[in-house]
C-alpha cells in the first residue's frame, strides 16, 4: 500500500446500526441486483490492488452494533455515502462524529442525499457518474492533512450543532407558523 497508514481506505456495503443477524432475503429485487454488482466490483479491484495484509475495500453485508459500527467508520480513511436518493443522512453523520479529530477520514456525499446541503464540506459527488465517483475517491484519498482536519472541523461543527434537537425545533416553528386551514 502506498503511504504510511494502514487505515482502510473505503468500506464499502449496508451500513446500519439494527443488531439483526438476520441474512438479507433471497429473492431478486433492484437492490439485491445492485448488491451483487458492488460485490462483484469489489471482488475485482481487491483482486488487482489487495496484497498479502491489505485490501483496499471490505465489503460487508451484515448489521453491526452501534460501537462496532462506529470503529468501522473510524478505521475508514474514505466515506463513501452515496444514495441515488435522499437517504443516508445519518450514515453520513456518523462517519464524521466517528472520526479522529487528529487524523480523520473524508466523507464523499452524493448531491442527492440531503444532508448533502448540511455537510457541504464533504466531497460532494453526482453518483450516477463513474469519472466523479473516482476522481472523488483518488482526491480523498491524497487529501492532505490539513485540509482533511479543516473539512472535518466544518462538518463535525455542523453535525454537534444541527442535531435531532434543533430539527424538531425547525419542524415545530414551521407547524406553528403554517395557517390554520388551507383550502385544496
Amino acid at each position: 500500500m502506498n503511504g504510511s497508514s494502514r487505515r482502510t481506505p473505503i468500506t464499502a456495503g449496508w451500513s446500519t446500526c439494527s443488531r439483526s443477524r438476520r441474512p438479507p432475503a433471497r429473492r431478486s429485487t433492484p437492490i439485491r441486483r445492485s448488491a451483487r454488482t458492488s460485490i462483484s466490483m469489489s471482488g475485482r479491484i481487491n483482486g488487482e490492488f489487495s496484497d498479502i495484509d491489505w485490501t483496499p475495500i471490505r465489503y460487508v453485508n451484515q448489521g453491526f452494533p452501534r460501537d462496532v459500527l462506529a470503529g468501522i467508520y473510524r478505521a475508514a480513511r474514505v466515506g463513501l455515502v452515496t444514495p441515488l436518493r435522499d437517504g443516508m443522512n445519518l450514515v453520513a453523520k456518523e462517519y464524521v462524529a466517528a472520526q479522529d479529530p487528529e487524523d480523520p477520514g473524508v466523507l464523499i456525499l452524493s448531491q442527492f442525499a440531503g444532508a448533502a446541503a448540511q455537510l457541504s464540506d464533504a466531497v460532494l459527488v453526482n453518483p450516477y457518474s463513474p469519472e466523479e465517483m473516482s476522481d472523488a475517491i483518488a482526491r480523498a484519498l491524497k487529501m492532505p492533512l490539513a485540509e482533511r482536519k479543516a473539512r472535518w472541523e466544518k462538518l463535525i461543527d455542523n453535525v454537534r450543532k444541527e442535531d435531532v434537537m434543533w430539527w424538531c425545533e425547525l419542524f415545530i416553528t414551521a407547524l406553528e407558523d403554517a395557517p390554520e386551514h388551507v383550502e385544496a
